[in-house]
């Protein structure tokens, strides 16, 4: 088996058994690639099915020269997948990165804004421009909701479900789920729809996108994000601030005010709930009051 044919295959594995998204198989096929062109440089011809753990090693080596750990883990972790499936396909009979450990690493905790400095950055909004009650209404979505910013620009009109009070938000993999609005964000979406949007030419393709540019066609991820950059500067705000910024702070006010881990991860759309426990860490004065109020002890 050569490798262009593994890696194809591979991409085939992930699309359609992992339902991965075109983001995420980019990103595991990357590392593959690196390993083929490390093998091609230095004239190895180990094929996927036979190469051993020492060549592994070898580029390990070679490519944490230029990595933090961070970078090195992903490669790591990117190869064990490609390694895993060629064993699920019988390809071979064992992974040659088992006995590679990853570098250790610190969990980085997500940055996140408190409710007034959201507020700050909301009220920094040029209302008198047609493109600010649009960017109201998007950001209040991202916090209302805890969208990923690829959520919010794809969110269509035929998605809104305002009189159930939910709307329908396509995540990671293309996988859907319903996540609740509040009649506060509700009314900022239709202030834009009826007294912005109304008025815009939306082009072929884009009729039922619903938070448009001034063209008239899906906004891109980097024109949210420098939105928020330059609205986040105006307020002399010194965090590091994302869309992804308002997501983590939707989370976490939510488990600070009392909210269900669970109902979290339905809402964020997270596939395991390990990966919403991690708003655990960012606030814990909130497992602290949860033992005060309930402990027979406390």
């Amino acid at each position: 088996m050569k490798w262009m044919q593994a890696l194809t295959d591979y991409q085939h594995y992930l699309k359609i058994e992992r339902g991965l998204s075109e983001n995420s198989i980019k990103n595991y096929v990357f590392d593959v690639e690196k390993l083929i062109a490390f093998l091609e440089v230095n004239n190895i011809t180990e094929s996927p099915v036979r190469i051993q753990k020492e060549t592994i090693q070898q580029f390990v080596y070679d490519v944490a020269k230029n990595l933090n750990p961070r970078s090195q883990a992903r490669i790591i972790s990117g190869l064990k997948s490609f390694f895993n499936y060629l064993v699920f396909e019988d390809y071979r009979e064992d992974n040659p990165l088992d006995l590679i450990e990853s570098p250790k690493i610190g969990r980085k905790l997500p940055d996140t804004l408190s409710e007034d400095e959201i507020d700050q950055i909301i009220a920094a909004i040029d209302l008198s421009k047609p493109e600010g009650e649009r960017n109201r209404a998007m950001l209040e979505t991202l916090y209302g909701c805890g969208l990923r910013v690829s959520e919010l620009v794809g969110l269509s009109i035929s998605d809104l479900f305002f009189d159930e009070g939910f709307i329908k938000v396509t995540g990671k993999g293309d996988k859907q789920r319903f996540v609740p609005i509040s009649d506060y964000n509700i009314k900022y979406i239709d202030i834009y729809r009826n007294e912005v949007r109304v008025h815009q030419n939306a082009q072929k393709g884009h009729e039922d996108i619903l938070f448009l540019n001034r063209r008239g066609k899906q906004l891109t991820r980097a024109m949210i994000f420098t939105i928020i950059k330059r609205l986040a500067e105006k307020n002399g705000l010194k965090k590091s601030i994302s869309p992804h910024t308002f997501r983590h702070s939707f989370a976490t006010h939510l488990l600070k005010n009392g909210a269900d881990l669970r109902a979290i991860q339905q809402m964020l759309g997270h596939e395991s709930i390990t990966t919403t426990e991690v708003y655990v860490h960012v606030d814990r004065s909130h497992l602290t009051e949860v033992v005060n109020k309930y402990h027979p002890r406390k």
